[in-house]
């Protein structure tokens, strides 16, 4: 067999891609497949046609085709092979078969390519084998990168203890009353002039660096060489380099996990309370609550100190059975009797700028009857690989959840799923193998979907299925309706601020 061509084009056979393993023109190729729809238009059912010097061997991709151009004294069986290789191809880089998306992958599509065939004959690759040799991925290289990752570290701990140094010899040296010596670097030079050549010839690969001379225009910030926060944005470099979408979370306070999820509330007032609910549970395929559990709290902040001295009216409306601890510095027995949050001692305040947790619960079950969200995968194993149907369904008509996404793990190296019916939208990750699909609202007037989807493998392959959403609904009906101040009447105005997501959901 010799192929000439490989090539992805337009039903009116413009060209979109095209790799030659011979030497050929870029007119040739252009001729040949604008000659191509014209052999078609004869009424045969057939995957390849012939002219007088090449053959075509073809196969459609929606509104595209993907064609081989071979020598007429090639073999037609190998043909078909090399082209159903190709064609499985495609979709490993393309998450849909477009013009748009062809040309924004050309290039990983033409170093595959080049995998399967060499120099006009067929390689003996699978799919896998493909994968794996495109991404090049080298052991010797990543030795050198820990090897290079090792020997900075090394440096960095050098300059910070040559720092330490020479920073405790200026102190002795103040301390005795003599006038602090210059150091310069390792050789002891003392002059501008020698520290300006160490600064001048430092190489950063070098395993040892000379430090860069003190400085009498404050303590310690001339000596600071590194920082923890420089590791963890190289590093956040390198995961968006491979793909990952980073939030950075907002420098200064730890942030709750609630807290990242949804946006913060525009208007704050002076006492603001954050009731926050995260939900672990974990669900059979075939059905069956293994475990479920949810962790809840209330959260107060005070900026302002005449707003400092308050109690808070809790409205406790769980009828689930969720387990209430109040924090230790509120009164317990004023909390059992009249439902109110206060200090223990009533001419104390509550802290300002501060997030203070008074009052936690805690719900444990395996009632299925509980479960927020249920879903159910049918995998159905066919001859040719696996219809999926997967479906949802609300079991709380109270919750109203959001940015709703449910994970499905898929087979490696089967290419991308056939879509069929789905409500909402989804996204192919062909790097991590998995299909996303997402729903931006689930409430009680859209209790239930499906989606279905067909690709080759076997049922286990499709799990464990992972969730997540937010809401601003709480699950247990626990909140603060007022706040009054400890001696006085009236009442504090005050913000709220519900939340409620996954800390881990899965069916397994």
């Amino acid at each position: 067999m010799v192929l000439l061509a490989a090539a992805v084009c337009t039903k009116a056979g413009k060209p979109i891609l095209s790799r030659q393993f011979v030497e050929m023109t870029r007119t040739r190729i252009e001729c040949l497949l604008a000659a191509f729809p014209k052999l078609m238009n004869m009424g045969k059912q057939h995957t390849f046609v012939e002219t007088d010097s090449v053959r075509y061997v073809y196969q459609p991709l929606e509104k595209l085709y993907m064609v081989l151009l071979t020598t007429k004294n090639s073999n037609i069986l190998e043909d078909l092979e090399t082209l159903r290789l190709f064609s499985r191809v495609i979709p490993e880089y393309c998450r849909t078969l477009d013009e748009g998306e062809i040309s924004d992958h050309c290039f990983d599509l033409l170093f595959a390519f080049d995998e399967i065939v060499a120099l006009g004959y067929r390689e003996s690759v699978n799919l896998t084998q493909i994968r794996m040799f495109t991404e090049m991925d080298s052991h010797e290289e990543r030795v050198f990168r820990a090897v290079r990752e090792t020997q900075e570290r090394e440096a960095k701990a050098e300059m910070k203890r040559k720092a330490k140094e020479l920073q405790q010899a200026r102190r002795d040296a103040e301390r005795s009353g003599i006038k602090a010596p210059s150091y310069g670097g390792f050789g002891g030079a003392s002059t501008a002039r020698s520290a300006a050549v160490i600064k001048d010839t430092f190489e950063p690969e070098r395993p040892k660096v000379a430090p860069a001379p003190i400085r009498p225009s404050g303590p310690n910030k001339a000596l600071k060489l590194g920082s923890r926060g420089k590791e963890v944005d190289d590093f956040v470099d390198k995961l968006k380099s491979e793909g990952e979408n980073i939030i950075m979370p907002v420098t200064g306070k730890k942030q709750s996990d609630a807290s990242k999820a949804l946006p913060p509330p525009v208007n704050t007032e002076s006492v603001h309370l954050r009731v926050e609910e995260k939900v672990s549970l974990a669900c059979g395929r075939d059905g069956g609550l293994q475990s479920m559990e949810i962790l809840g709290m209330i959260t107060l902040q005070i900026s302002d100190e005449k707003s400092s001295r308050i109690q808070l009216h809790v409205a406790n409306n769980d009828k689930k059975g969720a387990q209430l601890q109040t924090h230790p510095n509120v009164d317990k027995k004023l909390f059992s009797s009249e439902s109110l949050i206060g200090l223990k001692n009533a001419e104390k305040s509550f802290p300002l700028n501060n997030d203070i947790g008074v009052l936690k619960w805690r719900l444990q079950t395996t009632d299925e009857s509980f479960i927020p969200l249920t879903i159910n995968c049918w995998p159905s194993e066919s001859s040719s690989g696996c219809d999926v149907n997967i479906e949802y369904e609300l079991q709380q008509k109270g919750l109203e959840l959001k940015d709703v996404v449910i994970a499905i793990p898929l087979p490696s190296g089967v290419g991308a799923p056939v879509i069929g019916d789905v409500e909402g939208e989804y996204r192919h990750d062909s790097r991590r193998n998995i299909l996303e699909w997402s729903l931006p609202v689930i409430d009680a007037d859209n209790r239930t979907g499906s989606m279905e989807f067909s690709i080759a493998g076997q049922a286990s392959d499709f799990f464990p299925i992972s969730v997540s959403f937010v809401s601003t609904n709480n699950y247990c009906d626990i909140q603060v309706v007022k706040v009054t101040p400890v001696n006085g009447d009236g009442q504090v105005r005050f913000s709220t601020e519900t939340s409620f997501v996954t800390d881990k959901y899965e069916i397994l």
